[in-house]
């Protein structure tokens, strides 16, 4: 009965569907991590990838969105534009921030930049050209959903806990399957040849 539904058409094509997209989740989701760690969120041809920690940028950032950071050149920016930078004052002190510049000034013969989350009240310390790893340039779609399903304890449940152990059990349940069925096979053509030996012993007598 099992093996009936198993080889199903009606079975197997929504199944392999469920695996592919499971399977492919799965490989975007492992692709970003090893990026990040290996990379060590160094440039890699030019562009870098954070995840949103904080709410400070919404509703433009969300929590768990994965951004494209982009290396430009620093007298390209302007005000208005989202950059991610390293902070090395007071609350940002060795943090990864991504806020919005909302003034550039000249201090001391150098160029400094005024950000600010879209939801702080209060601006950031001003920041240097040599703390900015780049300018945002969006979020990264699939990886962003991948990202906010995986981070969510229900979605990580129903959308792919559950269905990688129904997958998992699927297969097993296969391929246990399967072994009986070629047991089956084997038990059958040696009681045939038993039969057949007999037979052929008769003859001969």
């Amino acid at each position: 009965m099992l093996r009936k539904i198993l080889d199903s058409k009606y079975f197997q094509i929504p199944y392999r569907i469920i695996k592919t997209i499971i399977f492919l989740i799965l490989v975007l989701y492992v692709a970003f991590i090893v990026i990040q760690r290996v990379s060590g969120n160094q440039s890699v041809f030019g562009y870098r990838i954070f995840t949103v920690a904080t709410g400070s940028m919404v509703p433009d950032y969300n929590v768990n969105d994965v951004l494209a950071i982009k290396e430009v050149n620093h007298d390209e920016l302007k005000i208005g534009d989202d950059i991610t930078y390293l902070g090395t004052k007071q609350d940002v002190n060795g943090k990864i921030v991504t806020h919005r510049i909302i003034d550039i000034e000249m201090k001391d013969g150098k160029k400094v930049y005024i950000t600010k989350g879209i939801n702080n009240e209060v601006e950031d310390p001003t920041i240097e050209d040599n703390q900015i790893y780049g300018k945002v340039v969006g979020k990264i779609p699939i990886v962003t959903e991948i990202n906010h399903i995986i981070k969510n304890q229900y979605g990580f449940f129903f959308l792919i806990f559950l269905p990688l152990v129904i997958v998992i059990f699927l297969e097993i349940a296969d391929t246990v399957t399967e072994i009986k069925r070629d047991k089956q096979e084997k038990d059958e053509k040696e009681a045939e040849e038993n039969e057949k030996i007999d037979k052929d012993g008769e003859e001969i007598i």
